[in-house]
């Protein structure tokens, strides 16, 4: 296996954490979001996506270790499968992974090179493609 870029994994970061957000913008509660059984499985998905990406943050020093608490929580979904609160992962999401995802994006990363090879492999998407475009707005603004 090839080793990524960093600006890839805080694209994966970013790309996973939009999709989440489509994903649950319908949903009040936890009981709601854990019986709607396409967006709870896309969900836990990213979120292993999330954590993987993060893991690969830290271990390439680009972020402190104090935001191992996020590979924790992928590794806590990922294994504990029927011990999942869904208003626990509602709350991350909606709490937890903003403020992150807000520390990441004011990272001094340049991500135009990230950016284009993102957009060949999510061409097919095209919410993912508005996020690319907007995310190389904000990095061409610096």
């Amino acid at each position: 296996m090839s080793k990524r870029e960093p600006a890839l994994y805080l694209l994966d970061v970013l790309i996973a954490y939009e999709k989440i957000l489509r994903y649950t913008e319908n949903f009040e509660d936890g009981d709601a979001f854990l019986h709607s059984e396409l967006e709870w499985d896309a969900t836990i998905r990213e979120l292993e996506i999330i954590g993987e990406a993060t893991k690969n943050l830290i271990q390439e020093n680009i972020i402190d270790n104090t935001n191992r608490r996020i590979v924790n929580f992928r590794n806590q979904i990922a294994h504990g499968y029927f011990g999942i609160d869904a208003d626990i992962v509602l709350d991350v999401i909606r709490d937890n992974l903003k403020q992150f995802t807000q520390i990441l994006q004011n990272l001094e990363i340049n991500l135009d090179d990230a950016i284009e090879l993102a957009k060949k492999e999510h061409a097919y998407n095209k919410n993912t493609l508005k996020l690319l475009e907007l995310l190389k707005e904000k990095s061409n603004a610096r």
